[in-house]
């Protein structure tokens, strides 16, 4: 595993590890019972939003707080951290118990995206921030690139949408949650009197808010 490790680190991180323990936690799943990504993934996150929050004042010198923001959220949100895992392979690296392997955790947004904040973690502390920066910003690249306009947040979209027509904010109700408890599935109703009501699901409740304001947008266009 560790000359695997090695590889991975090397070749798709770029990075000459000098800790490897750091990154075998950073792929490690909490259903294993042992040492898990989880407090890299803390570290890992803060790390994130400092270095896309520093990239975008730095890139878009007049923009608006607000405008900002919609980057930022867009760039570092799980869904986006998840792509971004896949993409390097992730899902068939990380270890998982036999449960969660069953119930594909390895596979979820949830797991892929902490575990790339997780590898973020471990680069930091391996490395400093210039390290855990030069990867973030090679991976992210792409998605910098794509980015024209500052993209609106469905729930913001939404609350904006009714506000112009003299409406009520979008309510959000949990109408379930479902799956284990390392792979949760949550439904989320969003209404607006007189203007409707979507259905969506998602690996977190955020996310589910997020997926049934963009399914209200998507019908009343």
């Amino acid at each position: 595993m560790n000359d695997g490790l090695e590889t991975f680190v090397r070749g798709t991180l770029g990075h000459e590890a000098r800790d490897l323990d750091l990154f075998d936690r950073a792929l490690t799943h909490s259903s294993l019972g042992r040492d898990s990504y989880e407090r890299l993934e803390f570290l890992g996150d803060r790390v994130l939003g400092l270095v896309i929050a520093r990239l975008l004042y730095e890139r878009y010198p007049n923009e608006s707080e607000g405008q900002m923001s919609r980057r930022y959220n867009a760039l570092v949100a799980r869904e986006t951290c998840a792509e971004i895992g896949r993409e390097m392979g992730l899902p068939k690296l990380i270890r998982v118990g036999k449960q969660a392997r069953e119930d594909r955790a390895s596979e979820s947004d949830n797991v892929v995206g902490d575990v790339v904040e997780g590898l973020i973690g471990a680069l930091f502390i391996d490395a400093g921030l210039e390290a855990a920066q030069r990867f973030i910003l090679a991976a992210w690249a792409p998605l910098l690139e794509s980015q024209g306009r500052a993209p609106e947040h469905p729930k913001s979209a939404l609350q904006e949408l009714a506000a112009a027509r003299g409406l009520r904010a979008p309510e959000y109700e949990l109408v379930a949650r479902t799956g284990a408890h390392h792979a949760p599935r949550f439904k989320v109703r969003v209404s607006v009197p007189r203007l409707g009501e979507a259905e969506a699901e998602g690996a977190s409740k955020q996310e589910a808010e997020t997926s049934a304001a963009q399914a209200l947008l998507d019908r009343l266009k």
